[in-house]
């Protein structure tokens, strides 16, 4: 960190619009960038005082020099170890990301560079060197699912989904809360999928990235000369969406401003574009998501009661991963198969201690943490399948807080908790409607297949779903 109290990064590139555009976003994330051209100056620059107080190098492989991205990871690695390296690719060119990992680097970034994106990846890289792979990466692997095949059993994960799978057949707005990375934008892409709208765009549009003066602008539209910097018309997302659906990541990020318009945009179906003369109708359905809990920040008075209302006709709550431990076998199993379909990685299977581990860690950064740290353990594996070995900094979170000596795959029945908080066995009621809720979520609510599998007749079933209570296994 540079004497001022920011962070110093060094950008590998000779083009001057990118080397412009990455000094601003690192800027707007508290950064300042020195350049070089390629890793040769790059590595005479690691040998002055100021090349001493660089926080991160960020490379582009067209510009780094002979060997590209890999080689100048390995070089700048061997320079100086502890140097976190991030690597910007291109057409989400995820071969080329899996080398420059396996070569050392921290984090890679597809173009176009946005500057949230950005200020994750360096956030990431520098809040703890050592976190390896519970490092978020910046980059998500891409992963749209339709309801059917989004993994999860736990009775608050399928209630969840079900009642967004019924919302997805109607034409109000919905409002997905849960922790960051539950799976947010997961649903909002499984709602809009499953909805009367599917044909058309789903736009999404990540509110937290917005620029505060740019927010309106992003959303509706603007004309010719509307504001210093408007050199062109520009149709807005809304418009863009006009018959889809528009997913509203981090809504609460919304300059006050913004959220008054985007209110008064509900309530009429139509947008307004700055320095537009009248407004345009538009048929979009709208997508909402929160980090924290909209009804709180209403209270607080940090959020316009007024749209929290006309977003929250549906309410959907995913519940954290920790909450939802059984599921993480099942859930492992799956994402490492998306993940050897990814160009350069290949399938791998997974040993039961190492399963163990996952399904005993938090995962404070819930499903993007697991999925970041199995795409990480992939990356680097070596053998045909992962062990408790590849991921030691779960292995010592494990140790210090004594949960290596817990038994999960014993507490634990494909997501049936055999035991309670209190250590003691569940009443058998309550195992016995844990066990076939599991199996409705398993066959994807197929009666007749849940019957027969649980070897009862249809009528036993649903005479146990009356007796167990169980209003919401769909």
């Amino acid at each position: 960190m540079t004497r001022n109290g920011q962070r110093l990064l060094l950008l590998i590139d000779d083009e001057p619009a990118r080397r412009r555009l990455v000094s601003a976003l690192a800027a707007r994330a508290g950064w300042r960038t020195l350049f070089v051209a390629d890793t040769a100056a790059a590595g005479a620059v690691l040998d002055t005082p100021e090349g001493a107080e660089l926080d991160a190098v960020l490379v582009d492989p067209r510009e780094s020099g002979e060997g590209g991205a890999v080689a100048a990871v390995a070089a700048l690695r061997a320079a100086r170890a502890g140097l976190p390296v991030l690597v910007l690719a291109t057409d989400n060119d995820v071969p080329l990301a899996v080398e420059a990992m396996r070569a050392g680097a921290a984090d890679f970034l597809v173009k176009p560079l946005s500057a949230e994106r950005l200020a994750a990846a360096l956030a990431g890289a520098v809040a703890d060197t050592a976190a390896g792979e519970l490092r978020p990466l910046a980059e998500k692997i891409p992963a749209l699912l339709s309801f059917a095949e989004i993994v999860g059993t736990a009775p608050e994960f399928r209630t969840a989904l079900a009642v967004a799978a019924r919302a997805a057949r109607g034409r109000v707005p919905v409002l997905i809360e849960g922790e960051r990375g539950v799976g947010k934008a997961l649903v909002a892409e499984a709602v809009h999928a499953a909805s009367t709208r599917a044909g058309k765009p789903l736009v999404t549009v990540r509110c937290a990235g917005l620029a505060p003066n740019l927010a309106e602008s992003e959303l509706f539209g603007h004309e010719e000369g509307a504001f210093p910097g408007a050199f062109e018309r520009k149709p807005g997302r809304f418009a863009d969406a006009d018959g889809g659906t528009v997913f509203l990541d981090d809504v609460d990020a919304l300059p006050p401003d913004v959220q008054a318009k985007l209110a008064r945009a509900l309530a009429d179906s139509q947008v307004r574009a700055m320095g537009a003369g009248r407004a345009r109708a538009v048929d979009v359905r709208v997508i909402a998501a929160s980090d924290v809990a909209l009804a709180d920040e209403v209270e607080a008075g940090r959020f316009r009661e007024d749209l929290f209302f006309r977003l929250n006709a549906v309410t959907v709550t995913i519940p954290p991963l920790r909450q939802r431990a059984g599921d993480v076998p099942a859930l492992t199993r799956h994402l490492l198969g998306r993940i050897a379909q990814q160009p350069g990685l290949r399938p791998l299977g997974i040993t039961d201690d190492a399963v163990q581990l996952l399904a005993g860690y938090h995962w404070p950064g819930n499903v993007r943490q697991l999925q970041d740290a199995l795409f990480r353990a992939a990356v680097l594996c070596d053998g045909d399948g992962l062990t408790r070995g590849d991921f030691p900094r779960i292995a010592a979170a494990a140790r210090s807080s004594g949960a290596g000596n817990r038994t999960p795959a014993r507490a634990e029945a494909g997501g049936v908790s055999l035991y309670g908080p209190d250590g003691h066995l569940r009443a058998l009621d309550d195992i016995e409607a844990d066990v076939i809720r599991l199996a409705i979520g398993h066959y994807r609510g197929r009666m007749t297949e849940v019957a027969r599998r649980l070897r009862i007749g249809r009528s036993t079933l649903y005479r146990k779903l009356g007796e167990l209570g169980i209003h919401d296994a769909a």
